[in-house]
């Protein structure tokens, strides 16, 4: 397909952290993640915006990322997402706008309506309401960054009187803005509208039981939407979600990630969040269902390759992928599984080995030639020494 010449490569930061454990430790993981990370020279990182359910910790994305930036020195953080109808849009604008400065232009907007129903029947939210209220603020938010006229508005949620950004942006003309866009259609017609990226859960099964579209089509609508506002979409600035968790063997990465992907997928997303069962049969074999039918990697190296593969062809092409970020092994196996992404798969989608492969081959093709030419040099320079040794003794 149409893989971009440089792929990103970025995490999906939740977080998810079992109950039960310290929350402040777990925080602190999240943030040597970043770290760890960012010495791998990965993209990005997208942080989540939770409050209710107990596992998914960080209640104001920019915050976390604040401190983050402070961590590291390249990696550009991302909210993954802000959920619009909880807040203001000029005071989301205002915030990200002052991230943009404080992170010299590594700060990036990502959007969505909220995913915990929880949250928003905390905040005495209408789900029915979230996706029109996400997409009338998101609206706002693009006109604040792109207007120099202030801006007078009355919503049944929100007001804005003669209002504009404090700061202008740092990164021109604005920093880059994503729309989450899971399974609903209307996350995409919201980034067509805008000619905005999007961020999707790469699940075609997911995607079919709400949507019965494969991932293609879930793009068309975006392009679709786009073309009658007059914006241009980009794959290369689509990114997809996945699970994935990898080891040395796929014997190793089956066993060590076991019990924690069980806790997650069974006792988080079905029994906290009430998702549908992943599969019918014991828990303990929640793994091995969800890698047979592809819903997650888990395995070597060359197993992410093949999957990644495979997701350019369902999708037609895309420029960025995102792991959501678990702890399904221990401290240590999380970080090996994050360092062999960086080093074996992310240079087979970066055009990071070419020159070098070439150079190789041709060094082998040249082998032959270039030993006799040194070998000769060699010899050659045995000779010379013992003509200036033998011409100076003589005189």
């Amino acid at each position: 397909m149409t893989l971009p010449e440089r792929m990103k490569f970025g995490i999906f930061l939740a977080p998810f952290h079992v109950l039960g454990e310290n929350p402040t430790l777990g925080l602190e993981r999240d943030l040597e993640l970043l770290q760890w990370l960012d010495y791998l020279d990965f993209d990005e990182a997208w942080i989540g915006e939770h409050h209710t359910a107990g596992w998914e910790t960080i209640a104001s994305p920019e915050v976390f990322m604040g401190v983050a930036a402070e961590r590291t020195k390249h990696i550009k953080l991302g909210t993954g997402v802000i959920s619009l109808p909880y807040h203001h849009p000029l005071m989301v604008a205002n915030r990200m706008v002052l991230l943009d400065h404080l992170t010299r232009g590594r700060a990036m907007l990502g959007v969505g309506p909220g995913a915990l129903t929880t949250d928003a029947y905390m905040l005495g939210i209408d789900p029915l309401t979230q996706r029109n209220r996400m997409g009338e603020s998101f609206d706002i938010i693009m006109r604040l960054l792109t207007e120099t006229e202030p801006i007078t508005y009355e919503s049944d949620w929100f007001t804005l009187n003669e209002a504009r950004l404090h700061l202008q942006p740092y990164t021109k003309p604005h920093f880059p803005v994503a729309v989450a866009a899971a399974m609903s259609p209307s996350g995409m017609e919201l980034a067509g509208r805008h000619g905005a990226w999007v961020l999707s859960i790469a699940d075609p099964t997911v995607m079919k039981r709400h949507d019965a579209r494969s991932l293609n089509d879930f793009w068309s609508i975006a392009e679709e939407t786009a073309e009658r506002h007059g914006k241009q979409m980009d794959r290369s600035e689509w990114r997809l979600v996945i699970h994935a968790f990898l080891a040395d063997s796929k014997k190793e990465a089956v066993e060590a990630a076991r019990a924690g992907s069980t806790s997650f997928q069974r006792h988080y997303f079905e029994t906290v969040m009430g998702h549908e069962p992943l599969h019918d049969g014991p828990g303990e074999e929640t793994i091995d269902a969800a890698t047979e039918s592809g819903r997650w990697v888990v395995g070597t190296p060359d197993d992410l390759i093949a999957a990644i593969h495979r997701l350019d062809e369902e999708s037609g092409g895309f420029g960025g992928v995102l792991f959501v970020a678990t702890e399904w092994g221990n401290r240590e196996q999380v970080r090996r599984s994050y360092e062999l992404i960086a080093r074996y798969v992310a240079p087979q989608f970066q055009n990071s080995l070419h020159n070098l492969t070439a150079s190789e081959k041709w060094s082998i093709e040249k082998r032959d030639h270039l030993k006799d030419l040194r070998t000769n040099a060699l010899k050659k320079a045995g000779t010379d020494y013992e003509a200036r040794r033998t011409g100076s003794t003589g005189s």
